[in-house]
């Protein structure tokens, strides 16, 4: 216990990096992704031809590779100057835009299972094609891919880690920081695995509730 209670300072500050990652890249994710979802099934061709390269384009490059072109390639091009909140504002959008593509395809998925017929009927009562998204498929669509849904987040915290190789505080940073003040490498990286199985049962657990709550509701 000597790692967590003689470090508290730093793991509560790579945890919050971590929660404002996650936090702030999975709404990012979850609004791009619900409207790229929408635009793949769009009747409008260009919009399915949009946001079938968004998806295909992103969900293809390595994150990795996101991060390089957030971090380094962007910010000259747009002038801006590396700070700390630069650099966590471009970690938040490469986390979510790269995850808005997994998003987007979960809620194609919740899309098709709504029947065809029940968007036919609103379309027949005059609702426009947003309208019929977003009173009639969209909820629908959103109760059946809970746990996919869930497996995409989950893996968006996990990924928040890749963020500790461009200089954002997160627990990915965890091991060389404690490192250097003399701490156990295999006892730091044990107590990260338990931190990340932790915050995993969490999501989990919220899982379970909405699952269980909106079964209720139908």
């Amino acid at each position: 216990m000597g790692v967590i209670t003689g470090n508290l300072d730093l793991w509560g500050e790579l945890l919050v990096g971590t929660l404002i990652l996650f936090f702030a890249g999975g709404i990012l994710a979850l609004v791009l992704g619900t409207i790229v979802g929408a635009m793949r099934v769009s009747p409008v061709p260009i919009a399915r031809a949009v946001g079938a390269f968004y998806v295909g384009t992103i969900r293809n490059t390595p994150l990795t590779l996101v991060f390089f072109a957030f971090s380094f390639a962007l910010p000259p091009l747009l002038g801006l100057r590396l700070t700390d909140a630069t650099t966590l504002t471009l970690a938040i959008c490469a986390l979510g835009i790269y995850t808005a593509t997994y998003v987007a395809e979960t809620i194609r998925s919740g899309i098709n299972t709504v029947s065809v017929g029940q968007a036919e009927a609103a379309r027949a009562l005059g609702l426009t094609f947003g309208q019929v998204m977003g009173l009639v498929v969209m909820p629908q669509a959103f109760r059946s891919v809970v746990p996919p849904m869930m497996s995409v987040l989950i893996a968006l915290l996990k990924n928040t880690t890749v963020a500790a190789g461009f200089s954002v505080a997160n627990l990915g940073m965890a091991r060389n920081y404690l490192s250097e003040r003399g701490e156990n490498q295999f006892l730091v990286i044990l107590w990260l695995m338990v931190i990340f199985v932790v915050l995993v049962l969490l999501l989990s657990w919220l899982q379970r509730t909405l699952e269980n709550r909106w079964r209720i509701a139908r």
